[in-house]
């Protein structure tokens, strides 16, 4: 050290009071001295510290060290403050504003501040106001972890880096120790935090709120943050996971509220976020409030993180953001274009719709699935994403199903019902059955009521008006609806006329309507009993008159029907009945053969005893171990878990049973039990059309050792 040079003063500040949680401190003060005195350039530092920290401590350090580092390590309860020492020993929160002021006093001297508390990224904001570098915790961050992260940076420190080089040295040195938090130390810089120029010739920023859904992995993770912080820079107020959600916090309630309350959903989409179910019922949930509001909010702003506009979405997914347009990020030369692109969006408070795109190519047929020929060669896998692809060597045929659909449908007065539990493959047969009659001849309309915005079903009328334009849409004829709907003879006439003098007459061939996610349809009763009154009607028609035999219908859904029906009116007690079931062990141990793994069958046998034969669950192990992102012993030990492969699966599940106590009662109830439990019908129902539980009888258990240990753990048992 140059004898000019004066050396750089660390003052760590430490409190755990007696009301939280113990920490070891003294063994953080202790390891960060250590690693200092072992650095080559130790001689830079001078290291002071005052345990048991109360607000008087702190102010008195400050002003009798004249630190230009301040390391704080506690406890901290994010808005509320950072706890420190009372004069009793007791908790004493201080809240960002009051440090922000305090650490203003001192900004001359201070050049760095670490604050190694769980959720202290609020006051990192605050006080990064005044001081070059500050560093906080995104979320709860364990105390090994936080440790780990102190050396690290300051060992950094000590070879002469700067703090930059220190903080990313920190969070390394907790990935290295193979601990869970690296993503939780967030360094804010105090010129990152100066308002972005505005866009030229555009009018004053007014405050939006906007909701970043991400995946908690880099780079979605890294790039949902620097949104995040410029957003919030350019004066707005924004919600992210990782930022917004604490500990012990009702987390489903909070992304609900945050949703409801959103002007602006900015989704980062990388492959993997496409999979994820939390991911799906948030985009659903946006696009629900942006159908039913007059402003139409919030606006859907969708960026593919690594992932080309080219390559498809699932079906879900490609259903929810139908004309809206996309932008593409595939390195961080893209950010600030991007960036720049949605502040203006919103400084400007345009909509983000795209111009209709043309429709996609045809499918490829799918394979021929000749059991008598070479057995099919080993494919590149997929990911498991809703609709298995027609030409997918993947898609598992459950005898005689399949083939027994395929007859039926060439048939006149055809009426197939495919009803299963979430993820068991229902679109993925009703695709083949409309395939098979796209071959032979016959006009094929496949129409999901997820398409359907929300204004839709707000009254009958509107809603059959809705159906008949999709169809004549997936027909490619022109709309007559004006000179078919007569308000005098009802909705219901209307629409048979549509149907009979028009769209009928306009075939020569037969015409098979694949109806999928009727399920929606029956949220609105009234909307329901008079439209599957209409399909059964039609039905009936098309056994006696000649224009009807052209129709044949494919109904899809996942929910026991127990809106009230007159059975003489429901479509849902006559035609060819399709129940889907589980894989069996031989089809799992094909399944597995086909993603090129050597497995026998006490392998798949140790897979079904925590997923059962669940298509997707099943599918989605397969996938992961085949590209040896871990091994079928990892996979069981954790599968129950938050961070296992599952868990986005089952938070998904947690969050839907969240709106509903009364379901969340009812399963609570069927797991904690060790034989069947009788509940009551309609939540028999609904828990298996979620594919929560089996039905026995009158009785019902779990659906698989998976839902049983998750839904067993400390979160539901915490609610006893």
């Amino acid at each position: 050290m140059s004898a000019k040079e004066a050396p750089k003063r660390i003052l760590i500040l430490a409190a755990n009071p007696i009301d939280t949680d113990r920490l070891r401190l003294d063994k953080e003060v202790r390891e960060i001295k250590e690693v200092l005195r072992l650095a080559k350039q130790r001689d830079r530092f001078e290291v002071s510290a005052e345990l048991a920290a109360t607000p008087d401590d702190i102010q008195q350090a400050l002003v009798d060290y004249s630190p230009n580092i301040v390391h704080f390590c506690g406890h901290g309860e994010g808005s509320e403050g950072l706890i420190l020492e009372g004069d009793n020993g007791t908790g004493n929160l201080v809240s960002a504003d009051a440090l922000a002021n305090l650490f203003e006093l001192f900004a001359e001297q201070v050049e760095c501040v670490l604050l190694n508390a769980c959720y202290s990224d609020e006051q990192a904001d605050a006080i990064v106001q005044h001081i070059d570098a500050v560093i906080g915790m995104s979320q709860s961050i364990g105390d090994t972890a936080a440790r780990k992260f102190a050396v690290g940076f300051y060992r950094g420190l000590g070879a002469g880096r700067d703090v930059e080089f220190a903080y990313k040295l920190g969070r390394n040195a907790i990935e290295m120790a193979n601990l869970r938090g690296e993503q939780t130390p967030v360094l804010r810089q105090k010129e990152q935090v100066a308002e972005p120029p505005e866009p030229e010739g555009s009018t004053p920023v007014i405050s939006a709120k906007v909701f970043i859904s991400y995946r908690s992995k880099d780079p979605d993770q890294g790039l949902a943050q620097i949104f995040h912080d410029a957003l919030k820079a350019a004066g707005h107020h924004v919600f992210m996971a990782a930022e917004n959600i604490r500990l012990g916090d009702d987390w489903p309630q909070r992304i609900d509220d945050a949703l409801e309350e959103a002007d602006y959903f900015l989704l980062l989409l990388s492959p993997k976020a496409a999979t994820s179910e939390m991911v799906l019922d948030e985009v659903r949930k946006a696009k629900r409030f942006r159908d039913t509001r007059p402003d139409h909010r919030p606006v859907i702003l969708p960026i593919r993180v690594n992932f080309p506009i080219q390559d498809p979405l699932n079906y879900d997914l490609r259903s929810y953001l139908h004309l809206i347009q996309q932008r593409e990020w595939s390195s961080d030369q893209d950010t600030d274009a991007l960036l720049a692109e949605v502040l203006s969006i919103i400084a400007t408070g345009r909509q983000n719709d795209a111009p209709e795109s043309e429709p996609p190519d045809p499918p490829s047929p799918p394979p021929t699935g000749d059991s008598q020929g070479p057995p099919r060669p080993v494919a590149d896998p997929e990911i498991p994403m809703g609709q298995v692809d027609i030409a997918s060597e993947f898609y598992v045929e459950r005898p005689p199903i399949e083939a027994r659909c395929y007859e039926a449908i060439l048939k006149p007065s055809a009426l197939i019902r495919i009803k299963a539990p979430r993820q068991m493959g229902k679109t993925s047969l009703m695709a083949r059955i409309l395939y098979r009659a796209a071959e032979a001849g016959y006009k094929t309309v496949p129409l999901s009521f997820q398409l359907a915005d929300e204004i839709v079903f707000a009254d009958l009328d509107a809603f059959l008006q809705w159906f008949c334009a999709s169809v004549t849409s997936e027909l490619e004829l022109v709309d007559c609806l004006d000179d078919h709907w007569q308000t005098r003879i009802g909705s219901k006439m209307s629409c048979t006329n549509y149907f009979e003098r028009y769209l009928l007459k306009q075939v020569d061939e037969p015409m098979v309507l694949g109806l999928d996610e009727v399920d929606l349809v029956f949220q609105h009763s009234e909307i329901a009993s008079n439209f599957f009154g209409l399909l059964r009607a039609w039905h009936e028609k098309s056994k006696s008159r000649v224009s009807w035999k052209k129709l044949r219908l494919v109904v899809v859904h996942s929910t026991e029907v127990y809106i009230p029906l007159n059975m003489h009116q429901s479509p849902f007690n006559v035609g060819l009945p399709i129940e889907l079931p589980e894989f069996t062990e031989g089809q799992v141990l094909d399944l597995a053969k086909r993603h090129g793994l050597d497995w026998q069958i006490d392998a798949v046998k140790e897979l079904m005893s925590m997923v059962g034969g669940h298509p997707y669950l099943v599918r989605e192990a397969l996938y992961h171990i085949t590209h040896q992102d871990l091994t079928l012993d990892e996979l069981l030990e954790t599968a129950f878990t938050e961070s296992g492969l599952y868990g986005d699966h089952l938070r998904r599940h947690w969050w839907n049973l969240s709106q509903h106590p009364e379901l969340a009662e009812a399963i609570r109830e069927v797991v904690l039990s060790n034989k069947p439990v009788r509940l009551k019908p309609v939540h028999a129902f609904q828990l298996h059309s979620m594919g929560l539980v089996n039905l026995q009888g009158n009785d019902v258990t779990p659906r698989c050792d998976l839902y049983r240990q998750y839904f067993r753990s400390n979160r539901m048992r915490g609610e006893e």
